[in-house]
Order: structure tokens, then sequence, then C-alpha cells
């Protein structure tokens, strides 16, 4: 039987890594070294994508013969982008700004491997929130912290709570990494899973 090619997650982000286990493949990880900075006038979706192929090919050039996902996850609510908020007050800006409205969730996905073409996949998802008032917003943001999430929310957890609803072709796009997609372009790749 032949060994399997050496998989990197080119991310440390524990739900990146808690949603690439469930393909039950063996997998490291390791952060890459990528400014996220956005280029003047960037799309969101051309970031998240940008940004995906800059992470695997990082940790890919690092690595011989090795396959490394890289992914990148960029929000979007009335044209203008949403980053990880960082900190409470951030946080309750943003969804005090989401209050209503629908988001863009553009998730960009790349698996590369040096001296290949990398292979990659775009996933979008469409969340529309319910109208928030300040205290449900408070009582969330204080239950949940999710100052580490683009959005200011889980949707693995209480977060599910802020929606009215959600349009998308995989759900685990909106944690960050789209495992359908994954799953596709590993099999392109020629690994299999179990």
């Amino acid at each position: 039987m032949t060994a399997l090619p050496r998989l990197i997650l080119a991310s440390t982000s524990i739900y990146r890594r808690e949603l690439l286990s469930r393909l039950r493949l063996p997998f490291d990880t390791e952060r890459p070294g990528t400014d996220e900075t956005p280029l003047p006038g960037e799309a969101p979706e051309a970031l998240a994508s940008r940004l995906a192929r800059a992470k695997a090919t990082d940790v890919a050039m690092r690595h011989a013969g090795a396959w490394v996902i890289g992914s990148d996850q960029v929000a979007e609510c009335g044209g203008r982008m949403l980053g990880k908020p960082g900190g409470h007050e951030a946080a309750f800006a943003q969804l005090a700004s989401m209050s209503g409205q629908a988001v863009r969730f553009h998730t960009g996905l790349c698996l590369a491997r040096d001296g290949q073409p990398p292979l990659e996949a775009m996933d979008c998802t469409a969340v529309h929130f319910r109208a928030l008032d300040a205290d449900e917003i408070e009582r969330y943001l204080r239950a949940e912290q999710p100052y580490d999430c683009a959005g200011s929310f889980k949707s693995e957890g209480l977060g599910i709570g802020l929606f009215e609803s959600i349009e998308n072709r995989d759900p685990t796009a909106l944690i960050g990494l789209p495992l359908i997609a994954t799953a596709r372009l590993l099999r392109e790749a020629g690994l299999r899973l179990p």
C-alpha cells in the first residue's frame, strides 16, 4: 500500500483544525507567514481567494512533497469588509451594524504542492441577521466571546440564534473551512478519503 503524502493545514485556527479532522486524514498544522492586508480596491471574494492561495503556497514552499490546505474567510456587509473584532467593543459595533442585514461570507480554499498548479475553490454563504437589540448583543457577547471570529459570532454555538436564515452550499464553510470543496480538491489531488 502506498503511503499518503503529508497533509498540512496552513492555519493554527482551532475551528479549521476541528473541521479538517472530520475527514479522518492525518495532518499537521503550521502557521503561514502571510500578510493579510487587503490590496487597495480589492474585492472581498478576491481577497479571500488570494489569501487562501498565499497561505497554502507559503507553507508548501517549506515542505517538499506535502499537500497544503490554505483557507481564508472575508465577511462583507453593505459593501464593507468585516474583520475579526479582537475585543468586546468592536464586536458589539459589528453585531449592531449587522442587525437586520444580510452579510456575505466569502471563503477561499486552496490546495497547494510545490511544483504543481494549485487547486482552488470558493464558497459564499449569506447570513441574514435578525433585528438585534443592545441587550441581546451584550448577552451574546458575554456568553460566547467570539472576538477571534470574522463577523463576531460562532454559528456552531449560540451565534445561530442571531440569524433569521442562512443560504449556503456547505454548512461548514461559515465556520471557516468548506469541507465539501476540501474533500473534492483532495480527491482531485489523488488523496483517498477513508
